[in-house]
Order: structure tokens, then C-alpha cells, then sequence
């Protein structure tokens, strides 16, 4: 009898190990907790996200190795994490007049403030999904565009979009009143920068586009971008102290070609001669959000060139 309990007691114990390590109870080279796991993948974004930042200009491709510069290990994770966002501001919603939720996890996190417009550099904590560490200009002075011209791509003048795009330094960029500009060529961006176009008709339209091309940290807000058109075999400048020749350009609203930490929030983009946001070439840890895509055919593009070389919401 004794030799049966002690063999029922080995049984016992045998299926806590086998259930405790279906649940995630124990450890086996990986984390299988699902917290723990959530856990470990926001630290790792965190951690990816400040090694890229931390240098001036950091590339945005792959290094030798084949690693891309802000891919994530678990894209689904991400995405479960953008849901799990989504579903808590529509719950705060249905609470009425208790909360100001909109049902949007991007717009409860800035719009709720009625002086939002006084602190606008908190949009940059309020992105979701793969792009969610852009910083933009968050870390630099705000610089307001006051003139809507643009008459000349290799020496930009001061107080137009071109001028504040091309700096090197970090740049909150905002616009003085409604405008529309007509860019005679691309707008080709430098990185750490934000143009913020809430609390203005900010239109770029009947012109050339814009460039987001090895660069990294990037946020795009609140534009009208429409019937853009191919430009190019023209000295464009990039920064203050290159420009150089640029061969025809497609005509595409938004060009993202090998860079990372973007997020484009809040654009309308219609009508364009090639794509609307065209994300290609090891372009990674990207999101396009609440933006409106309409009176076209080819709306995006993206090519995977490298493990986790593109991932949109």
C-alpha cells in the first residue's frame, strides 16, 4: 500500500511540473508568462529605441549583420498592444460625460487638455504600434513657418517649410496661419523633426512631395498632401551644408526609402501621380494612423527586404 501512495505522489507531482510549464509558470530560455512577455517587449522597444536615438544621425538599415535598426522581435505583440490600446479609450467612451474619451487612443492622450496648443510636444508620447518611439523635434525649439514659398530648393529662405526641414538640429515645426504650399521639388527631411499641423489648413499640394530618406525620427501631423506630381533633375538641398543633384522623383505624397521611427497621424493624402506613403528599402518601425487615403489606386507600397523591414499599422 505504502509503495502505491508513493508512486501516486510521483504522478502528482509530474503533472503540476507538465501544467505549470504549459501556463508559464516556468522558465525555459524565453519568458512564457504572457505579462512577463508584454513586459519584456515594451523593455525592448524602449532600450531599441534610445540606442537609435542616441547618435546624432543613426542609420536607419541594416548593418552587416543583417539587424535592422528599430524591428521588434514580436510584431504581433505590438499589434495585440495597439488593440488592447483601442479597446480601453472606447470603454472610457461609453463613460459619457465622465471622460472626455474619444474612442482614440492617440487623440485621449492630447486632445483632452483644452490647452493642448500650449503644450504640443505631448503628441510625441502619444503614439501607437510600430512607430510609437518617434521623438521627432520633441527634444529641440519649436519653429513657426510663416511664408508659404518655395523658390528655391538649394538655398531655402528663412521661415518656410523647406528651411526648417533641412536643419540638423531637433525641430518642433508649426505653422504661422493656413497656407498652401506649392514645392517646386521634393522636401527632403533631416531627421529628429515634427511638422505639427494642428490648428491650420496646411496644404501641399500641385508640387513635388515629401522625402523621407535615411533618415530616422519623424512625425507628420494634421497635413493635407494632394495631386503631387514627379520633380527632379534639379540641385535640391538636404541639409546646411549639402545639396546635390536629384534625379525624377515619382510624384509619390509621402516617400519613406531605408529609415526608421516614423509616424504619420492625422494626414489626408488624394491624388497623386505614384503611391501615397510609398514605405520601401529597410523602412521599419512605422506607423500611419488616423490619416484618410482617397481618389487613388496604388495608396501604399511596402517591400520587406529584410526580416521585419516594414511593419505599418
Amino acid at each position: 500500500m505504502a509503495e502505491i501512495f508513493k508512486w501516486m505522489a510521483l504522478c502528482a507531482l509530474s503533472l503540476l511540473v507538465i501544467l505549470a510549464g504549459g501556463l508559464g509558470w516556468t522558465r525555459s530560455g524565453r519568458e512564457v508568462s504572457p505579462f512577463r512577455a508584454i513586459g519584456s517587449a515594451r523593455r525592448s522597444l524602449t532600450e531599441e529605441a534610445a540606442a537609435s536615438t542616441s547618435r546624432k544621425l543613426p542609420p536607419a538599415a541594416s548593418s552587416e549583420h543583417g539587424h535592422v535598426v528599430g524591428a521588434v522581435n514580436d510584431p504581433e505583440l505590438v499589434a495585440s498592444e495597439v488593440h488592447m490600446a483601442i479597446n480601453a479609450s472606447v470603454a472610457r467612451r461609453s463613460l459619457g460625460f465622465l471622460s472626455c474619451g474619444t474612442g482614440n487612443p492617440i487623440d485621449d492622450c492630447w486632445r483632452c487638455d483644452p490647452n493642448w496648443h500650449k503644450n504640443r510636444k505631448r503628441l510625441a508620447d502619444c503614439g501607437i504600434g510600430f512607430g510609437r518611439n518617434a521623438a521627432g523635434g520633441r527634444d529641440g525649439r519649436y519653429y513657426v513657418v510663416t511664408d508659404p514659398s518655395d523658390d528655391d530648393a538649394v538655398n531655402p529662405r528663412p521661415g518656410t517649410l523647406r528651411h526648417a526641414v533641412i536643419q540638423v538640429e531637433p525641430l518642433w515645426i508649426v505653422f504661422k496661419r493656413d497656407m498652401v504650399i506649392t514645392l517646386k521639388q521634393e522636401l527632403i527631411m533631416n531627421s529628429f523633426k515634427t511638422i505639427d499641423g494642428r490648428g491650420a489648413a496646411v496644404h501641399i499640394a500641385n508640387g513635388a512631395c515629401i522625402t523621407i530618406q535615411f533618415v530616422t525620427n519623424i512625425i507628420i501631423h494634421g497635413l493635407h498632401i494632394h495631386d503631387c506630381k514627379p520633380t527632379g533633375n534639379a540641385m535640391v538641398r538636404s541639409s546646411p551644408s549639402h545639396y546635390g543633384w536629384r534625379t525624377m522623383a515619382d510624384g509619390d505624397a509621402i516617400s519613406i526609402f531605408t529609415s526608421s521611427h516614423v509616424w504619420v497621424d492625422h494626414c489626408s493624402l488624394s491624388n497623386c501621380a505614384d503611391g501615397l506613403v510609398d514605405a520601401i528599402m529597410a523602412s521599419t518601425a512605422i506607423t500611419i494612423s488616423n490619416s484618410y487615403f482617397t481618389h487613388h489606386n496604388e495608396a501604399s507600397l511596402g517591400r520587406q527586404n529584410l526580416c521585419f523591414s516594414l511593419q505599418i499599422e
